[in-house]
Protein backbone atom coordinates (compact mmCIF):
# COMPACT_ATOMS: atom_id res chain seq x y z
CA UNK A 1 0.00 0.00 0.00
CA UNK A 2 0.92 3.71 -0.25
CA UNK A 3 1.45 5.34 2.13
CA UNK A 4 1.42 9.15 2.42
CA UNK A 5 4.99 10.09 1.51
CA UNK A 6 4.68 7.94 -1.48
CA UNK A 7 1.59 9.60 -2.11
CA UNK A 8 3.42 13.17 -1.88
CA UNK A 9 6.15 12.14 -4.08
CA UNK A 10 4.08 11.12 -6.55
CA UNK A 11 1.93 14.04 -6.23
CA UNK A 12 5.01 16.37 -6.52
CA UNK A 13 6.93 14.76 -9.25
CA UNK A 14 3.21 14.71 -11.07
CA UNK A 15 3.14 18.74 -10.67
CA UNK A 16 6.50 18.93 -12.47
CA UNK A 17 5.28 17.11 -14.92
CA UNK A 18 2.22 19.18 -16.10
CA UNK A 19 4.45 22.58 -15.09
CA UNK A 20 6.86 21.22 -18.12
CA UNK A 21 4.02 20.44 -20.35
CA UNK A 22 2.65 23.86 -19.69
CA UNK A 23 5.71 25.59 -20.16
CA UNK A 24 6.59 23.79 -23.43
CA UNK A 25 3.62 25.43 -24.89
CA UNK A 26 5.73 28.55 -23.87
CA UNK A 27 2.12 30.52 -21.87
CA UNK A 28 3.58 33.83 -22.44
CA UNK A 29 3.64 33.86 -26.18
CA UNK A 30 0.33 32.01 -26.46
CA UNK A 31 -1.04 34.52 -24.32
CA UNK A 32 -0.27 37.05 -26.76
CA UNK A 33 -1.18 35.30 -29.23
CA UNK A 34 -4.63 34.21 -27.70
CA UNK A 35 -5.45 38.09 -27.12
CA UNK A 36 -4.18 38.76 -30.66
CA UNK A 37 -7.11 36.48 -32.19
CA UNK A 38 -9.54 37.38 -29.81
CA UNK A 39 -8.68 41.16 -30.91
CA UNK A 40 -9.21 40.22 -34.66
CA UNK A 41 -12.46 38.21 -33.58
CA UNK A 42 -13.34 41.45 -31.96
CA UNK A 43 -13.05 43.95 -35.10
CA UNK A 44 -15.09 41.80 -37.37
CA UNK A 45 -17.71 41.23 -34.81
CA UNK A 46 -18.54 45.15 -34.51
CA UNK A 47 -19.57 44.24 -31.17
CA UNK A 48 -22.12 42.07 -32.39
CA UNK A 49 -20.68 38.15 -30.48
CA UNK A 50 -21.44 34.78 -30.94
CA UNK A 51 -20.10 33.94 -27.98
CA UNK A 52 -19.92 29.69 -28.66
CA UNK A 53 -18.23 30.91 -31.96
CA UNK A 54 -15.73 33.00 -30.18
CA UNK A 55 -15.17 29.71 -27.86
CA UNK A 56 -14.47 26.96 -30.27
CA UNK A 57 -11.93 29.98 -32.27
CA UNK A 58 -9.94 30.48 -28.90
CA UNK A 59 -9.92 26.63 -28.55
CA UNK A 60 -8.61 25.42 -31.71
CA UNK A 61 -6.22 28.83 -32.41
CA UNK A 62 -4.84 28.17 -29.14
CA UNK A 63 -4.45 24.24 -29.32
CA UNK A 64 -3.15 25.08 -32.96
CA UNK A 65 -0.48 27.35 -31.54
CA UNK A 66 0.89 25.37 -28.82
CA UNK A 67 0.70 22.04 -30.90
CA UNK A 68 3.46 24.82 -33.25
CA UNK A 69 5.78 25.69 -30.14
CA UNK A 70 5.70 22.15 -28.51
CA UNK A 71 7.39 20.46 -32.03
CA UNK A 72 9.57 23.85 -31.86
CA UNK A 73 11.12 22.66 -28.52
CA UNK A 74 10.92 18.95 -29.69
CA UNK A 75 13.58 19.69 -33.22
CA UNK A 76 15.20 22.46 -31.20
CA UNK A 77 16.65 20.53 -28.37
CA UNK A 78 19.86 20.03 -28.96
CA UNK A 79 20.20 23.44 -30.09
CA UNK A 80 18.84 24.53 -26.48
CA UNK A 81 21.37 22.63 -25.64
CA UNK A 82 23.94 25.18 -26.37
CA UNK A 83 22.41 29.05 -24.59
CA UNK A 84 22.18 29.47 -21.41
CA UNK A 85 18.49 30.99 -21.87
CA UNK A 86 17.54 27.58 -22.65
CA UNK A 87 19.41 24.53 -21.80
CA UNK A 88 17.17 24.45 -18.95
CA UNK A 89 13.83 23.23 -20.60
CA UNK A 90 12.39 19.73 -20.00
CA UNK A 91 13.48 18.52 -23.62
CA UNK A 92 16.90 19.05 -23.11
CA UNK A 93 17.27 18.22 -19.64
CA UNK A 94 15.21 15.06 -20.38
CA UNK A 95 12.84 15.56 -18.10
CA UNK A 96 10.34 14.42 -20.59
CA UNK A 97 11.49 12.22 -23.87
CA UNK A 98 11.27 13.48 -26.94
CA UNK A 99 9.08 10.72 -28.38
CA UNK A 100 6.71 11.76 -26.00
CA UNK A 101 6.68 15.35 -26.80
CA UNK A 102 6.70 15.27 -30.03
CA UNK A 103 3.53 12.68 -30.20
CA UNK A 104 1.76 15.67 -27.42
CA UNK A 105 2.87 18.60 -29.84
CA UNK A 106 1.28 16.17 -32.91
CA UNK A 107 -2.16 15.31 -30.26
CA UNK A 108 -2.93 19.57 -29.73
CA UNK A 109 -2.05 20.05 -33.52
CA UNK A 110 -4.84 17.80 -35.23
CA UNK A 111 -7.25 18.65 -32.21
CA UNK A 112 -6.36 22.36 -32.98
CA UNK A 113 -6.89 22.17 -36.57
CA UNK A 114 -10.10 19.94 -35.98
CA UNK A 115 -11.85 22.18 -34.27
CA UNK A 116 -11.22 25.34 -36.47
CA UNK A 117 -12.68 23.02 -39.81
CA UNK A 118 -15.49 21.76 -37.83
CA UNK A 119 -16.46 24.40 -35.38
CA UNK A 120 -15.29 27.74 -36.83
CA UNK A 121 -14.96 27.58 -40.47
CA UNK A 122 -12.91 25.88 -43.61
CA UNK A 123 -10.94 29.09 -43.85
CA UNK A 124 -9.84 29.42 -40.20
CA UNK A 125 -8.83 25.83 -40.74
CA UNK A 126 -6.69 26.56 -43.98
CA UNK A 127 -5.39 29.64 -41.84
CA UNK A 128 -4.68 27.79 -38.97
CA UNK A 129 -2.81 24.76 -40.95
CA UNK A 130 -1.11 27.93 -42.95
CA UNK A 131 0.22 29.04 -39.98
CA UNK A 132 1.52 25.50 -38.72
CA UNK A 133 3.52 24.84 -41.84
CA UNK A 134 4.95 27.84 -41.71
CA UNK A 135 6.22 27.98 -38.09
CA UNK A 136 7.33 23.94 -38.19
CA UNK A 137 8.36 23.07 -41.79
CA UNK A 138 9.63 26.92 -43.10
CA UNK A 139 10.87 28.48 -40.21
CA UNK A 140 11.52 26.01 -37.39
CA UNK A 141 13.05 23.01 -39.92
CA UNK A 142 14.33 25.34 -42.57
CA UNK A 143 15.47 29.02 -42.44
CA UNK A 144 15.83 29.15 -38.51
CA UNK A 145 19.01 27.03 -39.44
CA UNK A 146 19.69 28.05 -42.49
CA UNK A 147 19.17 31.64 -43.17
CA UNK A 148 19.00 35.43 -42.16
CA UNK A 149 15.29 34.82 -43.39
CA UNK A 150 14.06 33.22 -41.19
CA UNK A 151 12.89 35.99 -38.81
CA UNK A 152 11.15 37.95 -41.37
CA UNK A 153 9.56 34.98 -43.29
CA UNK A 154 8.65 33.22 -39.85
CA UNK A 155 6.53 36.33 -39.04
CA UNK A 156 3.73 35.05 -41.54
CA UNK A 157 2.86 32.55 -38.70
CA UNK A 158 3.22 35.00 -35.74
CA UNK A 159 0.37 37.44 -37.80
CA UNK A 160 -2.12 34.38 -38.95
CA UNK A 161 -4.15 34.89 -34.92
CA UNK A 162 -6.00 37.92 -35.52
CA UNK A 163 -6.80 36.82 -38.93
CA UNK A 164 -7.81 33.62 -37.95
CA UNK A 165 -10.08 35.63 -35.15
CA UNK A 166 -10.92 37.71 -37.83
CA UNK A 167 -12.28 35.40 -40.28
CA UNK A 168 -14.33 33.09 -38.02
CA UNK A 169 -16.80 35.78 -38.50
CA UNK A 170 -16.42 36.93 -41.66
CA UNK A 171 -15.39 33.66 -43.32
CA UNK A 172 -13.57 35.28 -46.07
CA UNK A 173 -10.05 37.37 -46.26
CA UNK A 174 -10.67 40.21 -46.87
CA UNK A 175 -9.23 43.80 -46.14
CA UNK A 176 -9.86 43.60 -42.36
CA UNK A 177 -7.61 40.46 -42.57
CA UNK A 178 -5.28 41.83 -44.44
CA UNK A 179 -4.17 44.72 -42.10
CA UNK A 180 -4.58 42.64 -38.94
CA UNK A 181 -2.03 40.57 -40.83
CA UNK A 182 0.00 43.30 -41.54
CA UNK A 183 0.01 45.02 -37.82
CA UNK A 184 1.56 41.54 -36.28
CA UNK A 185 3.44 40.67 -39.58
CA UNK A 186 5.57 44.28 -39.33
CA UNK A 187 5.53 43.84 -35.77
CA UNK A 188 7.89 40.95 -35.46
CA UNK A 189 10.96 41.80 -36.47
CA UNK A 190 12.06 44.79 -34.66
CA UNK A 191 10.33 43.00 -31.67
CA UNK A 192 12.59 40.13 -32.31
CA UNK A 193 16.17 41.25 -33.40
CA UNK A 194 15.83 43.48 -30.27
CA UNK A 195 16.18 40.27 -28.29
CA UNK A 196 18.63 39.13 -30.60
CA UNK A 197 20.93 41.89 -30.46
CA UNK A 198 21.45 41.63 -26.66
CA UNK A 199 22.35 38.47 -26.90
CA UNK A 200 24.12 37.85 -29.68
CA UNK A 201 26.92 36.06 -28.50
CA UNK A 202 24.76 33.22 -27.71
CA UNK A 203 23.01 32.78 -30.98
CA UNK A 204 26.22 32.79 -32.38
CA UNK A 205 28.05 30.27 -30.35
CA UNK A 206 24.56 28.47 -30.68
CA UNK A 207 24.72 28.23 -34.43
CA UNK A 208 21.69 30.63 -35.53
CA UNK A 209 22.24 32.59 -38.08
CA UNK A 210 20.34 35.54 -37.36
CA UNK A 211 20.49 38.74 -38.74
CA UNK A 212 22.89 40.15 -36.10
CA UNK A 213 25.03 37.15 -36.08
CA UNK A 214 25.36 37.01 -39.84
CA UNK A 215 25.38 40.61 -40.91
CA UNK A 216 26.18 42.67 -37.53
CA UNK A 217 24.16 44.59 -35.18
CA UNK A 218 24.07 47.78 -37.36
CA UNK A 219 22.98 46.45 -40.41
CA UNK A 220 19.97 44.63 -37.99
CA UNK A 221 19.15 48.47 -36.41
CA UNK A 222 19.20 49.66 -40.05
CA UNK A 223 16.44 46.77 -40.98
CA UNK A 224 14.42 47.52 -38.30
CA UNK A 225 13.31 50.55 -39.47
CA UNK A 226 10.89 50.11 -42.53
CA UNK A 227 9.26 47.04 -40.75
CA UNK A 228 8.25 49.51 -37.97
CA UNK A 229 8.12 52.70 -40.36
CA UNK A 230 5.50 50.57 -42.25
CA UNK A 231 3.29 50.15 -39.55
CA UNK A 232 2.05 53.34 -40.21
CA UNK A 233 0.06 53.17 -43.26
CA UNK A 234 -1.39 50.07 -41.79
CA UNK A 235 -2.42 51.99 -38.58
CA UNK A 236 -3.70 54.58 -40.83
CA UNK A 237 -5.88 52.34 -43.02
CA UNK A 238 -7.37 50.63 -40.21
CA UNK A 239 -8.71 54.03 -39.87
CA UNK A 240 -9.86 55.01 -42.89
CA UNK A 241 -11.45 51.33 -43.66
CA UNK A 242 -13.68 51.85 -40.48
CA UNK A 243 -12.38 49.30 -38.94
CA UNK A 244 -11.14 51.41 -35.78
CA UNK A 245 -12.14 54.92 -34.80
CA UNK A 246 -10.27 58.12 -34.33
CA UNK A 247 -8.83 57.40 -30.94
CA UNK A 248 -7.75 54.08 -32.20
CA UNK A 249 -5.79 56.07 -34.28
CA UNK A 250 -4.41 58.87 -32.23
CA UNK A 251 -2.80 56.34 -29.63
CA UNK A 252 -1.49 53.60 -32.06
CA UNK A 253 -0.31 56.33 -34.39
CA UNK A 254 1.48 58.24 -31.62
CA UNK A 255 3.27 55.22 -30.05
CA UNK A 256 4.43 53.85 -33.59
CA UNK A 257 6.08 57.18 -34.27
CA UNK A 258 7.60 57.16 -30.76
CA UNK A 259 8.73 53.62 -31.74
CA UNK A 260 10.11 54.73 -34.88
CA UNK A 261 11.81 57.49 -33.08
CA UNK A 262 13.10 55.43 -30.71
CA UNK A 263 14.06 52.48 -33.26
CA UNK A 264 16.47 55.09 -35.73
CA UNK A 265 18.18 56.14 -32.60
CA UNK A 266 19.43 53.37 -31.94
CA UNK A 267 21.61 53.58 -34.95
CA UNK A 268 23.96 56.71 -32.96
CA UNK A 269 23.45 55.06 -29.51
CA UNK A 270 26.25 54.80 -27.80
CA UNK A 271 24.44 52.04 -25.01
CA UNK A 272 23.29 49.21 -27.43
CA UNK A 273 22.55 46.80 -24.95
CA UNK A 274 20.52 49.57 -22.92
CA UNK A 275 18.80 50.91 -26.33
CA UNK A 276 18.04 46.99 -27.30
CA UNK A 277 16.41 46.34 -24.09
CA UNK A 278 14.36 49.59 -24.03
CA UNK A 279 12.84 48.47 -27.62
CA UNK A 280 12.35 45.33 -26.84
CA UNK A 281 10.04 46.52 -23.67
CA UNK A 282 8.39 49.53 -26.27
CA UNK A 283 7.67 46.74 -28.63
CA UNK A 284 6.06 44.38 -26.47
CA UNK A 285 4.04 47.19 -24.59
CA UNK A 286 3.22 48.77 -28.21
CA UNK A 287 1.14 45.22 -29.28
CA UNK A 288 -1.03 45.00 -26.19
CA UNK A 289 -1.54 48.95 -26.06
CA UNK A 290 -2.71 49.19 -29.76
CA UNK A 291 -4.92 45.98 -29.58
CA UNK A 292 -6.49 47.17 -26.81
CA UNK A 293 -6.92 50.56 -28.61
CA UNK A 294 -8.37 48.90 -31.27
CA UNK A 295 -10.77 46.64 -29.42
CA UNK A 296 -12.66 49.76 -27.26
CA UNK A 297 -12.43 51.82 -30.18
CA UNK A 298 -14.22 49.16 -32.63
CA UNK A 299 -17.19 50.73 -34.52
CA UNK A 300 -20.33 49.26 -33.95
CA UNK A 301 -22.40 47.51 -36.27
Amino acid sequence: MLNDSHVCRITREASFVLKDLITLTKPRLLRLNIFAAFGGFWVASKWDFDFLLMLWMLIGSTLTMASSTVINNYWDRELDLKMDRTRGRAVPMNRISPPVVLAYGLAMGVAGIAVLFLLVNPITGWLGLLGWFFYIVIYTLWLKRTSTWSTSVGGVAGAMPPVIGYCAVTGEADMGAWLLFALLFLWQPAHFWSLAIRRVEEYREAGFPLLPVVKGVKRTKLQMIPYVLLLVPAVIFMYVYGYSGIYFLIIAGLLTIAWLIHTIGGIKAKDTEKWAKVNFLISVNYLMIVFVAMIANTPHA
